[in-house]
């Protein structure tokens, strides 16, 4: 089975929060690979793993990355495939700005999709949601999960009904 999609971080110190995706790859049972690759200590890796992806069959390729966050548009510089960036907040972080502002300033001709902070889970839905557009398997898994968060929310306020207070008007 080949990978559908790639989950890249800067480090593993970023898996707590790239882990989201991958939990959501394995809900939607979407292949996918997952590896850490550094822009700064090995970007000739960075530059082979980006100009090679597609010919293994990988269709999206997500990037977390903290601090400078330069990961994710080194990747996109050197591929066609969608590039979906999440900034994650880290011991060297400026509260996340510096990896938000990082991936979202990109010049032109170089996209990357940028979730928010510490975002994978987002990052992940968006995968599916391209991946989607050419695999009606995968459209019918996302349109049950779409299906999902509008029974949550229904059922929420069903649970909201049975909270009672003095005042409030029903």
């Amino acid at each position: 089975m080949k990978p559908l999609v790639s989950i890249i971080m800067g480090s593993t110190s970023d898996m707590p929060v790239m882990e989201q995706a991958a939990k959501f790859f394995d809900e939607m049972e979407i292949p996918f690979e997952i590896n850490a690759l550094s822009a700064h200590r090995t970007p000739e890796r960075v530059m082979e793993f980006s100009e090679n992806a597609h010919k293994r069959g990988v269709k999206v390729i997500i990037a977390g990355a903290g601090g400078a966050a330069h990961l994710p548009g080194v990747i996109a510089a050197g591929t066609t495939l969608p590039v979906i960036g999440v900034p994650v907040r880290s011991s060297l972080s400026i509260d996340g700005w510096d990896s938000i502002l990082s991936i979202l300033q990109m010049p032109a001709g170089i996209p990357v999709a940028t979730v928010a902070l510490d975002g994978a889970k987002n990052a992940a839905i968006l995968a599916t949601q391209i991946l989607a557009q050419s695999d009606t398997k995968i459209n019918e898994k996302l349109q049950a999960f779409k299906a999902g968060l509008k029974e949550k929310v229904v059922k929420a306020n069903e649970d909201l009904k049975k909270v009672s207070f003095r005042h409030r008007v029903v």
